[in-house]
């Protein structure tokens, strides 16, 4: 009975000590993914200049390409009221000196 009851104890101090071992292993893995998980933070705090340089750049570079295009918009319209008003240039003349010659008219 002794011999039994010793044997008992002997496997309740090694469930405990696998216990304890298993909750330091725990408390390690919950420690380890706590540091990797600061580190990532970290990381990712560390790129976000970068990621709003590279919004920025290209918002930049869109704004750009927009102002090219309304440029050349301007500058093609531009050419056509020029044309239009070339083309009536002579009208707008002869109606002029008809107007300087018969004001009644």
């Amino acid at each position: 009975m002794d011999e039994t009851l010793k044997r008992l104890l002997d496997a309740e101090m090694r469930a405990e000590k696998i216990a304890q071992e298993a909750e330091q292993e725990r408390e390690h893995i919950i420690q380890a993914a706590m540091a990797d998980a600061r580190a990532e933070d970290q990381r990712f705090a560390a790129r976000i200049p970068d990621l709003h340089r590279g919004f920025i750049d290209k918002a930049q570079d869109r704004a750009e390409q927009t102002i090219a295009q309304l440029k050349r918009r301007y500058d093609e319209r531009h050419v056509q009221l020029r044309d239009l008003a070339e083309q009536r240039e002579q009208e707008a003349l002869d109606a002029a000196f008809a107007l300087l010659i018969d004001p009644a008219r």
